[in-house]
């Protein structure tokens, strides 16, 4: 009972996380359920990534209910997310966690840079190139898959800056539409890690009823706050994640 409880707790902050930001809520989620839950690591992303398949679909929901989905943009990133997603899932069980976390650190303060110098860059990072757009998007994708796989994260981490810098996205459409390409990835992703015994079955009921209340929550108080506070949101969660990931050191150091 105890664990139900806890694991629906988790699911709240998780989904009410993700529906708010945009990426998911598995960078909250994992770190709650090895501390409070006493789940190893492994367990802990794929575990994540089961539940992370709802907080895409219910927060997809709310913000397509508000046309805040470029769902041509979502299909493309999609099909090359799902052929990366298993492959990242495998590949956690091969790289050193803290080199993997100190590297994924140094990428999430860069994207924070860019993304609060963003209102002084007018248009100039735009893309208007449909080939190049769909290029991008594909490479995007994939990085999304693998990273969604390999991390247990939904990858709005790097869909989003990458949505508003290279496309001229709003905050808002690039949240919802990086929802929605999680809904694939992590299917293949999460079905990897469930094959590998990388899931805690008892769990899930409470942190999936948790996050479909948390994500509806979220999404719906997105779309109360104006874009330019919301975007200073993301960067600041961007950065004080950034920082935690850079700290992680070699076991022998610690």
């Amino acid at each position: 009972m105890k664990a139900n409880i806890t694991s629906l707790v988790i699911g709240l902050c998780a989904g009410a996380f993700g529906g708010l930001i945009g990426i998911g809520g598995g960078l909250i989620m994992i770190p709650l359920m090895v501390l409070f839950l006493r789940l190893g690591q492994h367990k802990a992303h794929g575990t994540s990534l089961v539940a992370l398949i709802f907080t895409g679909i219910s927060g997809a929901i709310i913000y397509g209910l508000h046309s805040s989905v470029d769902y041509a943009a979502a299909a493309t990133m999609a099909v090359a997310a799902v052929f990366t997603a298993h492959l990242g899932a495998r590949y956690a069980h091969r790289l050193a966690e803290w080199k993997l976390r100190k590297y994924f650190g140094i990428f999430l303060f860069f994207c924070a840079m860019l993304l609060f110098f963003k209102p002084y860059m007018g248009g100039a990072v735009v893309i208007v190139s449909p080939a190049v757009k769909t290029i991008l998007f594909l490479i995007a994708g994939a990085a999304t898959g693998f990273l969604s796989g390999m991390m247990g994260v939904g990858g709005g981490t790097i869909m989003v800056p990458v949505m508003v810098l290279l496309f001229g996205f709003s905050q808002h459409t690039a949240q919802g539409t990086s929802l929605l390409v999680m809904v694939p990835a992590g299917i293949v992703g999460a079905l990897t890690h469930w094959k590998m015994g990388n899931v805690n079955h008892k769990i899930l009921y409470g942190l999936i009823a948790g996050i479909l209340a948390g994500a509806y929550a979220g999404g719906w108080l997105a779309h109360l706050i104006e874009e330019d506070m919301l975007r200073l949101i993301f960067v600041t969660i961007m950065i004080v994640l950034a920082f935690r990931y850079i700290k992680a050191s070699h076991p022998e150091e610690s």
